[in-house]
């Protein structure tokens, strides 16, 4: 489940556009931040690590400055501030369900993120309900929920035919009540045909909810066309700050499940030793909402919304292929995929994200190296997806290389470059590991003065084996 050689997605039709990606496709915060190096100096940091948290679009940033006078408290409040924040909060779901292409009835309700929507849908399943289903392939959002109540995985196959069959086979054996699949892979960036999923679990009895952490931000959702009954995304990585993120869909389960969080707001009427909870979203956002994140999540997605389409796959894959296509000209550099007939399935292929290990080196000793000499950021580890590591044969992570509207070729070139020299000389200073984490071993670099610059936080929660 590796490559050395293009893939069908990035052949010479993508060298023919990589004119499309010399520039950002939209204005980002951030990006003209300079980087200190090891050595002295700084340059401009080449930011590949979208796919862990994008930085806030410039539009997005100056409609929270327009937003932030009138925050208030949302719901119930009388003064002028809090009319306008609750017009502001409630309206949001509209502009989230029209993003995603949601049917009129779907349900829209923010949560934290991903993870937080995934683990309030597990708690509406319905009571004595069948099994969940899911595929080796998933982020943790979208496994360690499922694992909480009756569940099955499926090994996923090198191939989306098998995969599809896999899974086909697995719902006939009956009594599985949701299908639960990431729509891009948060590893590879791989795309997951989801009209046939939708399919293949309806036809089976089942529900499907899909992970759209990474598909949100770089290709067009239609809930209804897919006939998708449950869609999660986090706001953080669509471009927008403050930690919100959405769980849409059919209300009937969201209805009838568990509070999510038992607290005001999510009551008709409280009493000593009992409750009647409310229907619709409040149900499930107990106490004070994220004004805020609901409101610059919302402007993330008109924004986003509103691009020409053809546009911005032209360069997203522009930049994609001039990366891969540099990255596999160096000697002992392996990109790693899962799928061998993505070709064959129309709407999938690839996003923004490039998954490479380099032979000889720890990939958290490289992620410190292009860091410190080069000022280039990309994500080490095992990205939340320790099953799928362990079948790449990456037990110990890999790299992560993720763009999206903001990047433009440079960035791609400076990785490059950058895996070049590491492989041509090696580092140019000493590094160790600090923390569970590499670091240089001698590092004069300096935080803002602002930022605390706190020993050892280097290695906070590592995703890596211990």
């Amino acid at each position: 489940m590796s490559i050395s050689t293009l893939d069908n997605n990035t052949s010479t039709a993508g060298r023919t556009e990589l004119a499309a990606g010399d520039n950002p496709l939209l204005a980002v915060t951030g990006a003209d931040l300079q980087a200190p190096l090891v050595s002295g100096g700084a340059v401009r940091y080449a930011n590949l690590d979208y796919g862990a948290s994008a930085p806030a679009l410039v539009d997005v940033a100056e409609h929270l400055n327009d937003v932030l006078p009138y925050y208030a408290s949302v719901h119930r409040g009388a003064g002028y501030a809090s009319q306008v924040s609750t017009s502001v909060y409630e309206n949001a779901r509209g502009i989230v369900r029209t993003f995603l292409g949601g049917r009129a009835d779907d349900a829209v309700i923010f949560t934290r993120n991903t993870t937080d929507a995934l683990n309030l849908l597990a708690g509406c399943l319905p009571a004595g309900s069948a099994d969940v289903v899911y595929l080796d392939i998933e982020h943790h959002a979208n496994l360690l929920p499922w694992q909480q109540v009756p569940h099955r995985s499926v090994v996923a196959a090198n191939t989306i035919a098998g995969t599809l069959s896999a899974l086909e086979s697995e719902l006939a054996t009956g009594n599985v009540a949701l299908l639960a699949v990431t729509g891009a892979s948060n590893v590879t960036g791989e795309v997951l045909p989801l009209r046939e999923l939708s399919t293949l679990a309806h036809r089976h009895g089942a529900r499907i909810v899909v992970d759209a952490a990474q598909l949100a931000p770089h290709r067009r959702i239609d809930l209804a066309a897919d006939d998708i009954d449950y869609l999660a995304f986090s706001g953080h990585k669509l471009y927008a700050p403050f930690g919100a993120g959405v769980l849409i869909g059919r209300p009937d389960w969201l209805d009838a499940g568990r509070p999510h969080l038992a607290g005001g707001g999510a009551v008709q009427e409280a009493r000593l030793d009992s409750v009647t909870w409310a229907t619709g979203p409040a149900r499930h956002e107990g106490g004070s909402p994220n004004v805020l994140g609901a409101a610059t999540l919302a402007r993330a997605a008109q924004i986003l919304g509103s691009l020409d389409e053809d546009r911005w796959q032209e360069h997203e894959q522009a930049l994609r292929s001039s990366l891969v296509e540099g990255l596999i000209q160096l000697p002992g550099v392996t990109v790693h995929t899962l799928f061998q007939d993505a070709a064959n399935y129309p709407g999938t292929g690839t996003i923004g994200v490039v998954n490479f290990s380099i032979a000889g080196y720890d990939a958290g000793l490289a992620a410190a190296y292009l860091s410190a000499e080069h000022g280039v950021g990309v994500r080490d580890g095992r990205f939340c997806a320790h099953p799928l590591l362990r079948r790449l044969g990456l037990p110990s992570g890999s790299l992560r290389a993720s763009f999206g509207v903001g990047s433009r070729r440079d960035d791609a070139d400076r990785l490059v470059a950058g895996v070049a020299a590491l492989l041509e000389t090696g580092p140019r200073v000493d590094y160790v590991v600090d923390e569970g984490r590499w670091v240089p071993a001698n590092d004069n670099r300096s935080y803002p003065a602002w930022a605390p610059n706190t020993p050892g936080t280097a290695g906070a929660a590592p995703c890596s084996l211990t």
